[in-house]
């Protein structure tokens, strides 16, 4: 059966790639894979792009664009079907694009929709432990990272082919040693950033390693400094990734961190920023985690983190799946009661409650903080479900005493 799967997904992505005429053999195509910040990398690549007067196409969690066209992405998938990518190449050849930027998961890797693209250059972000339900383990995990740069070294008929490493991260040794010898490899490092004195932004230290990364590949197509450096310190941010819904007299911010590891740095972040305020309040934290069988490994450890740092816990619904919500809230809570620090801890399964409740809480000076879901558009529930879902707009709504669906 598996052998059949995977066959059935290969004739997908070829038969895609014929309907369609190889539209990736026209356009430079950049795939970025990674754990962590792979959209903020390819908004920043494409500000840089776009500023140095090339036409770009993106395709990512956050939207899909194309020129000047650009639309949410509503899928669901961050990385959609072979048809869909072929298409939209097509497409972007069809408009005169210059470049392609596709964000590259680990599931569309398994579902071989990478295959048939013809990739100028692939990129990795960094390497944490993340879908092991799916893969069996992280080694698979980081593997099936590898045969990205695999496949783009063996099958891309282009020249020359850019492989980009961030040195600063995990395991960074497999994918420098992946692109060695096989076409330009370009290490990064957040270092880089500080050599050259870029202002940003972005808040935390995790994204001077995402504008490394849009800095290198910007450098390797021959752009100039003076546009990299303007680009970047214009760029705003991508949609629900550490936005601020409100800044005073509280702060609301809704990040899309799902991971112990990016959750922490989050959470690191926030308290640093919230500690330069001469106010500085309390950290009231509104998170819960995946459920359908999803990293479950991963629930208590959140709630260790969450103890560390917060000084009040909401935890709540996050893509329950079919699982028993309450479950869910309970395993991450088992993690928070092993920390010497123990904070109070609410539980409180419907989310837009729960978010009501950390923003009727706060006060002048403290920081509420929703992560989990950032700019996803849906909440997937038992059944199969979907219900859209804009966590930026119902935090807006509540913070405005408008009336909100309960």
């Amino acid at each position: 059966m598996k052998l059949l799967r995977s066959l059935y997904h290969y004739l997908l992505a070829w038969l895609g790639s014929v309907w369609y005429g190889h539209p990736s053999r026209q356009i430079f195509v950049l795939g970025v894979t990674g754990t962590k910040g792979k959209s903020t990398v390819i908004e920043l690549i494409n500000s840089i792009l776009t500023a140095a007067g090339k036409k770009t196409a993106v395709v990512s969690s956050v939207r899909f664009k194309n020129d000047t066209l650009s639309n949410p992405n509503l899928t669901g998938m961050t990385m959609p079907g072979r048809f869909f990518i072929q298409k939209f190449l097509k497409e972007a050849v069809e408009n005169s694009c210059d470049y392609a930027v596709i964000e590259v998961t680990s599931q569309g890797i398994l579902q071989y929709r990478h295959k048939f693209i013809d990739f100028d250059a692939a990129l990795i972000t960094n390497l944490e432990a993340e879908h092991i339900e799916a893969h069996g383990s992280y080694e698979n995990y980081r593997n099936s990272k590898l045969k990205f740069f695999d496949y783009v070294a063996n099958n891309s008929k282009k020249t020359p082919r850019y492989f980009f490493v961030n040195v600063d991260a995990r395991d960074n040794q497999y994918f420098l040693k992946a692109g060695e010898g096989r076409g330009r490899l370009m290490p990064y490092s957040r270092k880089d950033v500080a050599k050259i004195k870029i202002k940003t932004k972005l808040l935390g230290q995790f994204n001077y390693e995402n504008i490394a990364a849009a800095v290198a590949f910007a450098r390797s197509q021959g752009i100039d400094w003076e546009t990299i450096k303007n680009a970047v310190e214009t760029f705003d941010g991508v949609p629900g990734r550490l936005e601020f819904v409100q800044k005073i007299p509280f702060s609301v911010i809704i990040d899309y961190a799902h991971t112990p590891d990016s959750l922490e740095k989050v959470y690191q972040t926030v308290k640093k920023a919230a500690a330069r305020r001469k106010n500085a309040g309390r950290l009231i934290c509104v998170f819960g985690a995946a459920g359908g069988g999803r990293d479950v490994w991963k629930r208590p450890v959140m709630g260790g983190i969450a103890a560390k740092y917060c000084d009040s816990i909401i935890l709540t619904n996050e893509d329950p799946f079919d699982e028993n919500p309450e479950e869910i809230l309970n395993q991450i809570e088992a993690g928070v009661s092993l920390m010497d620090k123990k904070p109070i801890v609410q539980k409180i399964i419907d989310r837009r409650k729960a978010i009501r409740r950390a923003i009727q809480m706060a006060k002048n000076g403290d920081t509420v903080i929703i992560t989990g879901k950032g700019s996803e558009p849906y909440m997937r529930v038992a059944n199969g479900k979907k219900i859209f879902w804009n966590e930026r707009d119902i935090a807006l709504k509540i913070l405005n005493n408008e009336k909100i669906e309960i």
